[in-house]
């Protein structure tokens, strides 16, 4: 059992992160280096503050972990010092921890009965532990290839290989089903790839991962547009079955804000995806921060990932703006109660290094100098109202303020799937938001075309993105042969976690 008494004789201690200056320096993530030993005995302590919950609200219901991860199981297993038996409980449920150690937001944080008083410490660092013991399973070589026992000779194509297609594939594959992963890019990871910023998770972690994944079995196919440089009439010929995990990419934009067409005025992933090409030595960006103002609209996961970037690049100035009022920063059980997801300030490692944020405020209008690029950009105070169910953005002050810009960036969300060639061949249309629809069993419109991740969800976090693309593999497994054994952590009608 736990002990009882563990949050009495240890506080909660968040990953210790690298000086700010050091950081803003290199590309490295923000995290500093531990050694194994070091790792292990920070990493046991907080693992003791876990009390084994008579109902672990980390790990079930809506307010958890939709892997269904047995927390408080691997966390006695780490306080005990069975890192190995913590890694094969915590890959049961998880393919990719290291992903979530690194990039999931925690809401099996959020639902810790230690998250309720103040007085007992604030929650168990779940997080941290999940990271630590997936690095001490690389670095043990507890992590190994998972060979299927027998051939099915299915042969099944997943279409884009973000962490839905990547956790669809692996569990495949498993399964015995011969696998195809094809990219239209040039790397495989989607937006773990080319989306989250290398100080936010190195790409050697995805790389080993893909390592697995090839000693597998698993086959990757990169540069191929499916539907264009693959027909769908091929598609259909050579596969049994189709997963389509891929992403919901198509920005939201703002053309009615004055000044939207000035060169410098660019959606947040134009930014991202030539700054991680960038990192992977592809040569410089096409779009840099360097010496210049950047202005970031937007508060949430991708403005702050745009945010460290263009500290990174050598900005003069960041400031991300915000058209919500500065939320608090500790709940309030009033507005969003214990185990639901709070409403309180988020402050990345990134905000912590430079720059500022500006909350309840709106663009007016972008300026421009006489050569059509952006150099200033007009704020207004605003209040955000819901108007017959619809969000509007209210000004609420004559007062306007002027700041110098040079580059401004749009992290206002996604709209859902990228209109694609492959949809219209397979005749697929989007929903009202933009997603791909899908029965009970993950089958969209298309027979024998199943979809997961995002582009079903819309944009949501890493972790529901894997229990999807695991529980499309379920599906598929069992169209494929009848019944399936594979795990199904949640059902294709759940609701994505809403993140403030």
């Amino acid at each position: 059992m736990a002990d009882p008494q563990g949050f009495l004789k240890y506080s909660r201690a968040d990953a210790p992160k690298r000086p700010a200056d050091e950081r803003l320096g290199d590309w490295y993530e923000v995290y500093a280096s531990l050694s194994t030993e070091d790792r292990k005995a920070e990493t046991s302590r907080q693992a003791a503050r876990c009390m084994d919950c008579g109902i672990p609200f980390c790990h079930s219901g809506s307010a958890g972990c939709p892997l269904g991860n047995l927390i408080p199981e691997w966390n006695n297993m780490v306080r005990r010092g069975q890192w190995d038996q913590a890694s094969e409980r915590l890959h049961a449920t998880n393919n990719f921890p290291e992903f979530t150690g690194k990039l999931c937001p925690a809401p099996c944080e959020a639902g810790c009965v230690l998250s309720i008083s103040p007085d007992a410490g604030g929650p168990v660092a779940i997080k941290r532990v999940e990271e630590a013991i997936a690095e001490v399973s690389w670095e043990n070589d507890y992590v190994e290839p998972q060979l299927a026992e027998l051939a099915t000779g299915k042969r099944v194509a997943v279409v884009g290989s973000g962490p839905g297609g990547l956790a669809a594939a692996q569990q495949l594959t498993r399964a015995g089903h011969e696998v195809t992963v094809f990219e239209r890019d040039d790397r495989i990871g989607g937006l773990l790839r080319y989306g989250i910023p290398e100080f936010k998770m190195e790409k050697s972690v995805l790389d080993r991962r893909l390592a697995q994944m090839r000693s597998e079995g698993t086959k990757f196919i990169t540069g191929c547009e499916v539907g264009v440089d693959l027909t769908v009439e091929e598609l259909r010929a050579g596969y049994d079955a189709v997963v389509l995990a891929v992403g919901a990419l198509r920005g939201r934009d703002d053309r009615n804000v004055g000044g939207r067409e000035l060169n410098g005025v660019h959606l947040a992933m134009e930014h991202l995806v030539p700054a991680n090409k960038e990192c992977e030595g592809d040569g410089p960006t096409s779009i840099s921060a360097e010496g210049k103002h950047v202005i970031i609209i937007g508060g949430g996961d991708t403005g702050a990932d745009c945010y460290g970037t263009a500290n990174r690049q050598g900005a003069l100035s960041v400031t991300q703006l915000d058209n919500y009022p500065q939320p608090p920063t500790s709940r309030d059980d009033d507005i969003s109660p214990w185990p639901t997801w709070p409403y309180i300030l988020r402050t990345y490692p990134a905000h912590e290094e430079a720059g500022e944020r500006k909350f309840a405020v709106a663009v007016e209008e972008f300026v421009g100098d006489d050569e059509g690029n952006v150099r200033a950009v007009r704020l207004r105070q605003v209040k955000v109202e819901r108007v017959d169910g619809r969000r509007q953005v209210v000004p609420v002050s004559d007062e306007v303020e002027e700041l110098p810009c040079d580059l401004a960036l749009l992290a206002i969300g996604f709209e859902g799937v990228e209109h694609m060639d492959l949809l219209d061949g397979l005749g697929i249309e989007l929903t009202k938001k933009g997603t791909i629809g899908c029965g009970s069993n993950w089958e969209t419109s298309a027979p024998g075309v199943f979809v997961c991740g995002d582009a079903h969800r819309g944009a949501s976090l890493v972790v529901w993105a894997i229990a999807e693309g695991r529980s499309v593999a379920n599906a598929v497994d069992a169209h494929l042969m009848g019944d399936s054994q594979l795990p199904s952590p949640v059902h294709p009608t759940a609701l994505p976690l809403a993140v403030v």
